[in-house]
């Protein structure tokens, strides 16, 4: 009965539900929006291609249901509940020629409830809320294959290209009629909360570490409408978030969905209420702070430092102890890093207060002032470049008793010793400036500096002749046992003669 039902419906001449982009039926590129691929690149240049380990519930077909314009509104919610069912078939998109007419009726199906959802008005009832839960927890909730899970985790040296899911054409839907539902004034949020609870939080959040950039887009945007939907769970969210970030800064130093969940928070930190919580600060010290250290920090720096400067708005008084942690993480042997924190100090000074400078202004000045000396030329010349700003400037010009001591040696070492002209060039406008400041103050700091040099030198030479006299010495004693043997040049009469 099924077969000959089915060979009544018209077949299409291919399988338009079966490869990662398809169109919606009605002139609108729905993966346009949602980071898509790009249109440069043909379908067949994809060359990794996984597909998640869906459970085996696959039937040889399924019966299209009616239209929603065709029932009564009375009966919509009950056509609601049966099409969600029907949705719950997952089908195999390992093979794209495999259930293709059973792919198109789902695929229809779904955009038929995503269409019911944008214009429904009446309250959604459980039973609604309940099923559309459980279609979108066996759509979307899978095991991703081992190779998803290997690699470093978008590291420097890491090129390989994302995977793309082949069920990305119903995936989509899915997760658009979830954001959609999530989002409608017809779904009751205290109704909503107990479908949508922790364990499907949860699962969602897992789902966040996929490596197609599309499903991690929709992700993001779905866990922004639930944080603002249900106003309970709130607190369990930023923990399990911050579980995540723990396992990546200490455990595993790998995730694909850093960028995207900070992202997430860089919205919600902006909501947090005055004064903060205690909570929020603790996030911010154990939290944001330690994610400056992963190697990978390049990848999501821009929001994360998006959300260090959103808890800096909230509250200026953070701004030393955010500098001393970026001090404490800082990157000793990855000059790209050095550059990195480097911008991201420079974006925290401008918002930071003359109270809160003088905290941190010590141990920040040592380390520009290594910066600054630094033989990658890109590191020196991203540390000089903090004088361009006017905000800073004056933080200094307002302390330049304490920050002239540490900073005009390093620009006289760069004088005498930098290989880069470019560097050498800004050096001088740096010393120029502090000239301009205060005169009197820039020569007695380089006659400091003349002293300490020529102190340096003395105790050079010192400690040299100190070497040779026990080189000269070990070399005159008897030679017993396991003795070690000094192999060196013979001593001169004068070294002979201050040794006696």
């Amino acid at each position: 009965m099924w077969k000959q039902f089915l060979s009544k419906l018209p077949r299409k001449s291919s399988a338009s539900g079966d490869s990662g982009q398809c169109s919606n039926g009605t002139g609108i590129q729905r993966t346009a929006s949602l980071g898509s691929v790009p249109p440069s690149r043909p379908a067949s240049a994809i060359r990794r291609m996984s597909s998640a380990v869906f459970p085996s519930s696959v039937v040889a077909g399924i019966e299209p249901l009616v239209s929603f314009k065709d029932v009564p509104n009375s009966e919509k919610q009950n056509l609601f509940v049966s099409k969600l069912s029907l949705c719950c078939v997952v089908f195999d998109f390992s093979d794209p020629n495999k259930s293709s007419v059973e792919k198109d009726i789902k695929r229809q199906a779904l955009l038929d409830l995503i269409e019911f959802v944008e214009s429904s008005s009446a309250r959604f009832s459980e039973a609604a809320i309940a099923a559309c839960a459980r279609m979108c927890t066996i759509n979307l909730f899978r095991a991703f294959p081992p190779n998803y899970r290997s690699g470093s985790g978008g590291g420097e040296g890491d090129e390989d290209e994302p995977m793309f899911d082949p069920a990305w054409c119903h995936l989509q839907l899915v997760y658009e009629l979830l954001l959609k539902f999530i989002g409608s004034s017809s779904l009751d949020a205290k109704v909503g909360k107990k479908h949508f609870d922790h364990s499907f939080i949860v699962k969602l959040l897992n789902l966040l570490d996929s490596e197609d950039p599309r499903e991690r887009d929709c992700l993001k945007t779905i866990l922004h409408r639930i944080y603002g939907k249900f106003m309970v769970h709130r607190p369990f969210i930023r923990k399990a978030v911050s579980n995540i970030f723990y396992q990546f800064v200490f455990e595993t130093d790998r995730h694909n969905g850093i960028a995207e969940l900070l992202e997430v928070f860089g919205s919600v930190i902006s909501g947090f209420a005055l004064p903060l919580k205690e909570e929020h600060k603790i996030f911010l010290w154990r939290v944001l702070i330690p994610l400056h250290k992963p190697k990978s920090v390049g990848l999501y720096l821009q929001q994360l430092t998006y959300c260090v400067t959103q808890f800096l708005e909230k509250d200026p008084k953070l701004a030393s102890s955010i500098i001393v942690g970026l001090l404490k993480y800082w990157p000793i042997t990855n000059c790209q890093k050095e550059v990195m924190f480097l911008s991201e100090i420079e974006e925290i000074l401008e918002s930071t207060s003359q109270a809160e400078f003088q905290k941190c202004m010590v141990p920040l000045f040592r380390r520009i002032a290594h910066c600054i000396m630094s033989s990658h030329f890109q590191v020196a010349e991203r540390a000089l470049f903090v004088w361009n700003n006017d905000h800073i400037v004056s933080l200094i010009a307002q302390n330049r008793q304490v920050i002239m001591s540490l900073i005009v040696p390093a620009l006289e070492h760069n004088i005498q010793n930098h290989w880069n002209q470019a560097v050498l060039n800004l050096t001088l406008n740096v010393k120029k400036m502090f000239s301009e400041m205060d005169q009197d103050l820039i020569s007695s700091c380089l006659a400091k500096y003349k002293e300490d040099e020529e102190k340096r030198v003395s105790l050079e030479v010192k400690r040299k002749l100190t070497w040779e006299k026990l080189e000269s010495a070990a070399a005159f004693q008897p030679v017993t046992g396991h003795t070690a043997v000094l192999v060196g040049h013979q001593p001169s009469a004068n070294m002979i003669a201050t040794l006696i």
